[in-house]
């Protein structure tokens, strides 16, 4: 590669090493994607450590959040590695640790069982089930061809990603809703969430089926994704069990500190904590 452009080839090369990595196809298409923008922004121009560390300011000052800035970088570095340009890699940005995690997003038991209730009424069994299987299981999007008849018949599902093998244990009245659900759809065996073609589901399809149930349901768009579901199954897990290395086993991470983003509490939460300390003194008086 010349510093004049990054190679197409290059680009092609580096998406097959990432699938010889076994990273998942959406993070595949997100890296190439970051890389596909920047050559887009560089016009022709030199690939050189400048223009990255200008790239790099210019994502700053379009306000993303400190971690998808990151993020973008962190497809560049992988690539930039990936090449041999090891000069060109730039810093991270620094983030404090975060202590809270946004009001905004923090999907409640009460507001989960109305988005069911709600595709229910419509008429959404797949979806319906689709939600629950989630949040009663703690999988992600991508776990779920795993869940087939002859799991739900044994009460359990292997899971192999990313080079990953882990048991997931089915609650007994999921199991029995989705063989009734299977049986109805004809299904005898394999996975259980299809499309009408035979297809697996695609994230985007569950996430926009999901979007669609916000207004009926009541509940903040916001709120509403398949990874929101997840961490709604993570903290009643953890506020039962109070175990974080067991459920880190369980939702699949490598490191502790993944799994702890997931029991992040509101700042609102937080407030409350430190009234309940009571630790202030005396009576308000006006100065």
């Amino acid at each position: 590669m010349n510093d004049s452009a990054l190679a197409e080839n290059d680009i092609c090369r580096f998406r097959d090493f990432l699938k010889s990595e076994e990273k998942e196809p959406a993070t595949i298409e997100k890296y190439v994607k970051e890389i596909k923008s920047f050559c887009e922004w560089l016009c022709g121009r030199p690939v050189t450590k400048e223009a990255v560390i200008e790239w790099k300011e210019r994502l700053q000052k379009q306000e993303y959040a400190p971690v998808t800035v990151n993020g973008k970088l962190s497809a560049l570095n992988g690539f930039f590695s990936f090449i041999g340009r090891e000069e060109l890699r730039v810093k991270f940005l620094r983030i404090q640790r975060q202590m809270f995690r946004a009001q905004s997003k923090e999907l409640t038991k009460e507001e989960f069982e109305r988005l069911v209730a709600t595709a229910q009424k419509e008429g959404k069994e797949r979806l319906m089930l689709l939600m629950e299987t989630i949040c009663a299981t703690g999988i992600r999007v991508s776990e779920l061809p795993y869940i087939t008849v002859e799991a739900a018949k044994a009460g359990r599902a292997e899971i192999d990603l990313k080079g990953k093998i882990r048991v997931i244990l089915l609650p007994g009245k999921l199991c029995r809703k989705l063989i009734k659900y299977a049986e109805g759809q004809k299904t005898t065996a394999g996975v259980i969430f299809l499309t009408k073609n035979g297809t697996s589901l695609s994230r985007r399809q569950i996430w926009r089926e999901m979007k669609e149930l916000c207004t009926k349901a009541d509940v903040e768009s916001s709120k509403v994704f398949p990874h929101n579901l997840r961490h709604l199954f993570a903290v009643s897990f953890y506020k039962i069990c109070k175990d974080i290395v067991k459920l880190a086993d369980v939702l699949g991470h490598s490191s502790i500190e993944t799994t702890r983003i997931y029991l992040l509490t509101t700042g609102e939460e937080h407030a409350r904590h430190l009234e309940m300390m009571s630790l202030v003194t005396g009576t308000e008086s006006i100065f």
